[in-house]
């Protein structure tokens, strides 16, 4: 019997038990569906947390003070001061992009006739390319506006939509900052949204700082951001920052310099964990449905005894019993793999149909993996009932009932 005898054989039986067949399959069905989705939400989800990082700031490194349980005369003298950000930009000025300084405060501002408690940040020229804002509607603020102490301000969109209803018809109004008039020039956002977690909140205000420095008693800056040139210069220009603020103020003051590479290699671990996770859950399906061939394919040898024993009796060798049986299994194995990689593949591009926003890749390796592992499974668990059909005794088997 050669192997198209055999695969036809294998069609004609498979059809004839098409609902024992489809159940036998649908194990592999599942586990190769799942073997595909995890490939590809382990991707998605590198690459979305890759984009969120770079969205937050390109080989961005951050800075500030640890205040600690030191004395107030200490803690102001050990502030970050806009001379260190001066000395950063300096010293590293073939290593990095920019370096930009965050001066923080706080004030009451009337909208609508009603007080609210807003954040005042005063930033300079560098601050919005090195945290990525992103413009709504009018413009930011340049050099000039910084060395002029122009009395300009920047409002998140949140904040502009109290003030005038939405983003572009806050421009040109007041605001009264710290009992000094501003005139907003522009409304942002960020790139990536931190989420109360950095300096910008929902309702922030962006002020020269050269400006804000009046406002604030002590002269802070919290926190610094540097953007390095190379990404794989992050963690060398990320401690030669932090020598910097130490070797400039005094022994034993406390600074936290760090990027977001600890953050990415977090985000990488949890996802890694999800990826093992969703692995063994496909794997356990494929066993079980592994079991389910051979549990089948050893019922399918009692009922065809008969069918084995004519067939050896009229010329067939143990060795085409073997094919015959082995290929059926196969058959059903691959039959459910292939339903599985076609629903695995399914759902990430209805993904891509219905939004352009998420970006869903498809691993070519990982429908390669499948459809080599429903064959194995074909093979390995369809080997036990295959081999006890080629082993019948041809007489016990003409007579069996």
């Amino acid at each position: 019997m050669n192997l198209t005898e055999a695969i036809r054989f294998s069609l004609q039986a498979l059809e004839a038990n098409r609902l024992r067949t489809f159940l036998t399959a649908l194990g592999l069905i599942i586990g190769n569906a799942s073997v595909i989705l995890v490939v590809t939400i382990s991707l998605a989800s590198k690459d979305l947390i890759l984009d969120q990082i770079r969205g937050i700031g390109s080989n961005l490194i951050y800075g500030q003070y640890e205040a600690g349980g030191q004395s107030g005369a200490k803690v102001d003298s050990d502030f970050i001061k806009l001379s260190d950000v001066k000395a950063i930009r300096d010293e590293l000025s073939h290593e990095i992009i920019a370096a930009t300084a965050v001066m923080p405060s706080n004030d009451r501002i009337v909208i609508n006739g009603k007080e609210r408690d807003v954040s005042i940040n005063g930033i300079d020229e560098y601050y919005p390319d090195v945290r990525n804002i992103v413009v709504l509607a009018g413009r930011l603020m340049d050099p000039s506006d910084i060395a002029l102490r122009s009395r300009v301000a920047l409002v998140t969109e949140k904040l502009a939509r109290r003030l005038a209803g939405n983003p572009q018809a806050a421009l040109g109004r007041k605001v009264k900052i710290h009992e000094l008039q501003f005139t907003v020039v522009g409304t942002f956002k960020e790139k990536t949204s931190t989420f109360g977690e950095s300096e910008v909140l929902d309702e922030t205000i962006l002020i020269p700082i050269t400006i804000s420095r009046y406002f604030t008693p002590v002269e802070r800056i919290d926190p610094l951001y540097v953007q390095a040139k190379f990404a794989e210069d992050v963690p060398r220009v990320t401690e030669e920052i932090r020598q910097i603020l130490q070797r400039r103020h005094r022994p034993g003051a406390n600074y936290t310099v760090q990027n977001l590479a600890s953050i990415l290699d977090t985000a990488n671990a949890i996802a890694s964990v999800l990826t093992i996770v969703l692995i063994v859950v496909s794997a356990i399906a494929l066993i079980i449905s592994g079991i389910g061939i051979m549990n089948i394919m050893l019922v399918t040898v009692t009922e065809r005894t008969r069918e084995i024993g004519l067939r050896m009796a009229v010329g067939a060798s143990r060795l085409d019993v073997l094919g015959q049986f082995l290929t059926e299994s196969v058959m059903i194995s691959l039959l459910g793999g292939v339903i599985g990689i076609v629903i695995g593949l399914a759902l990430p591009w209805s993904v891509r149909l219905l939004t352009d926003q998420v970006r869903v890749p498809i691993s070519p390796l990982s429908v390669v993996v499948a459809f080599l592992v429903s064959f194995t499974v074909g093979i390995g668990f369809g080997l036990l009932p295959a081999n006890r059909a080629s082993r019948l005794n041809p007489t016990e088997a003409l007579r069996y009932e």
